[in-house]
């Protein structure tokens, strides 16, 4: 097309980025922790860790299914991610990081080691057998249609999204979101999760707010 036009057959090339209409922004569906318990419950027994490392930790598919039992610190409560599935490297250098997670979480995961004791964190569920990612995206699609609102699109990588939303809803600055979603820069972050922050106009009314709460504890005070 850009031939035909230097070549004076077209006026213009009906292929020019200029001229194709503007994409769509695709929100990022988050799901909500309500449901991440009812797809949790919903999973086969074997499976259901790898829900909580994709909700809580942030984990990718392909990193679940890689996560080694050592690569867990029990102890400490830290998950240690190191490879994908099939000791592939991990997707960047920002990808490789210790996830520190809550003593509940850690005892969660220790307790499915218990059960279903391999080298790896997620097993098929057949003795030390362990499970592709594909294993695990297989029973998400199989059970998801039970939770009530989750979207036909739904899969693994939106417990993900799910991670994040809870880091920003306690409040967490972007900095600190970069960082445990393991994202090469803060620009990555933004785009995807800019619209869970608090709006602006939100964030300056409840600043002035506190300010004014402030002004009138002090008078209360006084009197």
């Amino acid at each position: 097309m850009s031939n035909a036009v230097a070549d004076g057959f077209l006026g213009k090339n009906p292929c020019s980025k200029k001229l194709a209409p503007p994409m769509g922004e695709s929100k990022t569906y988050v799901i909500t922790t309500e449901q991440v318990w009812q797809l949790h419950d919903e999973m086969p027994d074997h499976l259901q860790v790898a829900v909580l490392l994709g909700a809580f930790c942030g984990l990718r598919v392909a990193e679940v299914a890689g996560l080694r039992v050592a690569d867990v610190d029990f102890m400490r409560c830290v998950v240690k991610v190191k490879q994908q599935w099939g000791d592939q490297p991990l997707k960047s250098d920002d990808s490789k990081a210790d996830i520190p997670i809550p003593r509940d979480l850690a005892n969660m995961l220790n307790a499915s080691v218990q059960k279903y004791p391999s080298e790896f964190m997620v097993t098929a569920g057949h003795g030390t057998e362990r499970c592709g990612p594909w294993l695990i995206q297989r029973a998400i699609r199989r059970v998801k249609d039970q939770i009530e609102g989750v979207p036909e699109e739904f899969s693994f990588h939106d417990l993900r999204h799910h991670y994040a939303s809870l880091l920003i809803s306690s409040g967490e600055n972007v900095k600190t979101v970069q960082k445990r979603m393991r994202h090469a820069s803060a620009r990555t972050t933004l785009d995807i999760y800019a619209h869970l922050w608090p709006g602006e106009d939100e964030s300056t009314r409840t600043a002035v707010g506190a300010a004014i709460m402030q002004r009138s504890a002090q008078r209360d005070r006084a009197q």
